[in-house]
């Protein structure tokens, strides 16, 4: 005898809800509740996801938190990936074989520019008229910070205006759409159609679900697929793809921190520098030719690699550090997610406002304050000369940097304060910040060095977290990847800190590992296997209500029978191991046999131990409404049984429920912006 009963919808008429502080969801439902038939069980069938289309080429794109760009593979020859076109523009110091994730806007909001355009054509305006344009730069960390993200979220303009987050995001997506079609159909030499490409999309694994569902929904708004053709978007994490890129490495195509032995003719002292140098001058030799061959074998480093091994991933971006655990499994060469995705903000932009701290240290918060708002395209400007220091940073570096002000900051300092800027930095106290004649900021290395500290520290210190957990102490290997990974003040950190733990690896175009492995995931998107469910899911029912078991507020009583309401039946767990495609089914049954409709309303929590779904955190993430109506005159099995599913995979998750007697069903997309 079944002894539980799902929580119901809004079929019946509304009770007013109890103004406890355990207010119940289920008390101010209506008849529409069922209740289990089975004991739990998972079908470890795994769908075979048929492939009905058939797609020409991938296109993978990485939407950075500073720098984006493409990259594409006709599936007819997945040996070659090609990157995308140079952009126009750039910026001394800086390779762009990305460009800057900054969007333009008219005074009337409509899209004007993306990219180094945006950038020049907003730093051309006069400064009155650039008060009226909306510039974004960095406006990915958003999806990362907002705790309550929806479709509404906004984001804030140079100018102080604000728009909606996803029009920024379809419109930069749609950017990227136009660009790369516009590329192949030049490259084919007749029109490609959009059915034609297969799109992956890659964001950091430690988003948490609302952002990753929100770029699907700006892909849809941007038209690169639509949500009757969701498999047209692959949703890919950004540390998986470098993953799979990094098992194609040969050893010529990347530079070993940890070995003491010598590697490509540098012993491992030189290796940090001078092996660098050597592999960029190599990398500067390839600019030219934007197509890597990626051959169709498993990569040195990885045949040295055995059934079990681990490896840790380590994504430096400029907004967030990803951590990943993998595991192989053979023969394949599979993945498998062994820890959760773990790390934070702690990406290239904290050295920036490292910088932005110091500049309020000497110029003072308010004068910075007003210079950001007054003469934007000044500040846009005073950080392009940062960043290209900020690059030249190195442990062993004994020259000062310079940094050149712009006139406008000098003039505009000194109308603010009275005095010049030349009198602010011997007054500051901030000995390692000189005035020089020529007009610029000269920083010790030292200077330079403090800015990174706060950000690599973070890094260390998480690494060292996720090394203590017994899932990753016999990690083999160690791969840093993302544009950070390039600063060697970094790579020095993680060779002191874990060098004698596991060797340490960078692939040479560290950059462009993740476009060029999501390109790879989109061309056999089955390579991932296992990954760890970021949250707990599950249905809200009622139990038998049970003396001394159950809370009292918990108790309902209908037609004679005591429910204990808001119970938290379980499909799966927080990082429990999910196989991609993997089914966990429920059987119920309607309460009452006159029922005409149930409802089954989904929760997720971050926490493991949930009872009830009005425990702290826990949200509901989806709803399946099934009609009960019309059996067609044929006899309904005194239980009716209504069969939930749940199917895991990519960064998607399905719900479905079947009505067995009638065969009728309902499908959801679990939703974590709308409820």
């Amino acid at each position: 005898m079944a002894d539980k009963e799902a929580g119901g919808g809004d079929a019946g008429p509304r009770e007013t809800a109890p103004t406890s502080a355990y207010s119940s969801p289920a008390r101010s439902l209506g008849d529409t509740g069922i209740t289990p038939l089975s004991p739990s069980h998972i079908l470890n069938d795994a769908d075979p996801v048929s492939e009905q289309q058939t797609f020409l080429v991938v296109v993978a794109i990485d939407f950075g938190t500073t720098s984006s760009g493409y990259a594409y593979s006709f599936t007819k020859e997945p040996e070659c990936i090609h990157v995308m076109r140079r952009w126009e523009g750039g910026d001394p110091g800086v390779s762009n074989q990305k460009t800057p994730t900054t969007i333009l806007l008219t005074p009337e909001r409509k899209f004007h520019s993306f990219g180094y355009a945006a950038r020049d054509f907003y730093h051309d305006l006069d400064p009155n008229e650039a008060k009226q344009w909306l510039y974004l730069e960095k406006f990915k960390m958003k999806l990362h910070t907002t705790g309550d993200l929806t479709m509404d979220t906004d984001l804030t303009a140079a100018n102080g205006k604000k728009v909606k987050a996803l029009e920024i995001f379809a419109y930069a997506l749609q950017y990227f759409k136009e660009q790369a079609l516009k590329e192949l159909s030049d490259q084919a030499g007749s029109d490609f159609e959009n059915s034609d490409v297969r799109w992956v999309i890659t964001v950091p694994a430690i988003w948490k679900q609302p952002a990753k569902q929100f770029m699907r929904e700006a892909a849809y708004q941007a038209g690169l697929a639509s949500p009757e053709n969701s498999e047209q978007l692959i949703i890919a994490l950004e540390p998986e793809a470098a993953s799979i890129y990094c098992r194609k490495l040969r050893l010529h195509q990347m530079i070993e921190l940890s070995s003491k032995a010598v590697v490509n003719g540098y012993s491992a002292s030189d290796t940090v520098g001078a092996g660098f140098a050597q592999a960029k001058e190599h990398v500067r030799r390839n600019r030219q030719s934007r197509t890597f061959l990626v051959e169709n074998v498993i990569g040195e480093i990885w045949s040295e690699l055995e059934e079990g091994d681990k490896y840790v991933v380590v994504d430096s971006g400029g907004g967030t550090v990803d951590l990943t655990v993998h595991q192989i499994r053979l023969p394949e060469g599979h993945l498998k997610e062994l820890y959760k995705a773990t790390g934070g903000p702690y990406g290239s932009l904290g050295v920036d406002y490292e910088f932005e701290k110091l500049l309020c240290k000497i110029f003072g918060e308010d004068f910075i304050e007003q210079f950001k708002i007054k003469r934007p395209a000044a500040w846009v400007d005073l950080m392009i000369a940062f960043e290209s220091r900020k690059r030249a940073a190195a442990p062993d570096r004994t020259n000062p940097l310079n940094i050149t002000l712009p006139f406008s900051f000098i003039d505009y300092y000194k109308k603010f304060r009275g005095h010049s800027v030349e009198h602010a930095l011997r007054k500051s106290n901030v000995d390692f910040v000189k005035w020089s004649s020529q007009g610029m900021l000269r920083m010790s290395p030292d200077a330079m060095n403090a800015l990174f500290k706060p950000t690599i520290d973070s890094i260390i210190e998480h690494l060292r977290d996720l090394f203590q957990k017994p899932e990753v102490s016999t990690v083999k290997f160690l791969f840093l990847v993302g544009g950070f990974a390039e600063a060697p003040l970094l790579q020095q950190a993680v060779q002191a800190a874990f060098g004698d733990k596991c060797r340490i690896i960078i692939p040479q175009d560290v950059g462009l590992t993740i476009l060029k492995g999501a390109v790879l995931f989109g061309l056999d998107p089955a390579v991932i296997k296992v990954r760890r469910s970021p949250l707990t899911y599950g249905v809200g029912v009622l139990n038998r209500y049970v003396e001394g078991k159950h809370p009292p507020e918990k108790l309902l009583v209908k037609d004679g029978t005591r429910w204990c309401t808001d119970v938290f039946d379980k499909f799966i767990s927080a990082d429990q191991s999910v196989a991609l495609g993997e089914l966990v089914k429920r059987s119920y049954t309607p309460a009452k046999p006159s029922q005409l409709v149930i409802i089954i309303n989904i929760y997720s929590s971050e926490h493991d131990n949930v009872c009830f779904i009005t425990d702290p955190g826990v949200k509901k993430c989806g709803t399946l409404r099934l009609d009960l109506t019309g059996s067609g005159g044929t006899a309904v099995p005194a239980r009716r049984e209504i069969q939930t599913i749940m199917q895991f995979g990519d960064t998607e998750i399905k719900a479905t429920a079947v009505d067995i007697a009638t065969s009728k069903s309902v499908k959801v997309g679990i939703d974590f912006l709308n409820y």
